[in-house]
């Protein structure tokens, strides 16, 4: 495991994406192999207008059966990568504890832009409080875990985007 997770930060080192994968583990419960599948898996977060299309497309949002003024939401709809949505949950159960920082993700954070560790930080605080409530209110381990993998997307996209710059937008004025 420790070969492969070398060769794959050797790789990064000429991916176009480095800076996307460095900036995402400011994000408590995504290390490296989390942000490296969560950036492969969705490319260019530059697509996305916002963050519910991201989670649209990663299948974490909520089924719906309705007809008429009947709504009825079921299980999240697990469409695209698998992968990208079992690292989301896995990196969300780190929301259970109160939130802080650690020497290790201080130490990720450390580098990185004023801007993306302020957006890491407001989503720690409020996935950790998120957490408490939903428990608080009677719902399942595993369907608070899923819900926070969603917020915890949102946060990714936020952070995604404030690191990498749009394409510039041919102009349409030609004299």
């Amino acid at each position: 495991m420790e070969r492969l997770t070398g060769q794959i930060a050797d790789l990064l080192l000429c991916w176009s994406l480095a800076a996307v994968v460095a900036a995402v583990q400011a994000m408590r419960g995504v290390g490296f192999i989390v942000a490296v599948t969560v950036v492969a898996e969705v490319g260019d977060f530059q697509r996305f207008d916002s963050p519910r299309q991201l989670m649209a497309y990663l299948g974490l949002t909520p089924s719906e059966h309705s007809s008429g003024a009947s709504v009825r939401r079921g299980g999240i709809t697990k469409a695209g990568s698998g992968l990208a949505r079992r690292a989301l949950i896995e990196g969300a159960w780190s929301y259970r504890m109160q939130a802080r920082i650690s020497v290790k993700l201080l130490a990720r954070l450390e580098a990185l832009p004023r801007l993306v560790r302020d957006i890491a930080w407001k989503g720690q605080l409020r996935m950790c409080q998120r957490y408490r409530h939903l428990i608080a209110a009677g719902k399942a381990k595993v369907v608070v875990v899923t819900a926070i993998a969603r917020e915890m997307l949102g946060f990714v996209w936020a952070i995604a985007r404030a690191v990498t710059t749009p394409p510039a937008v041919p102009s349409a004025t030609a004299a």
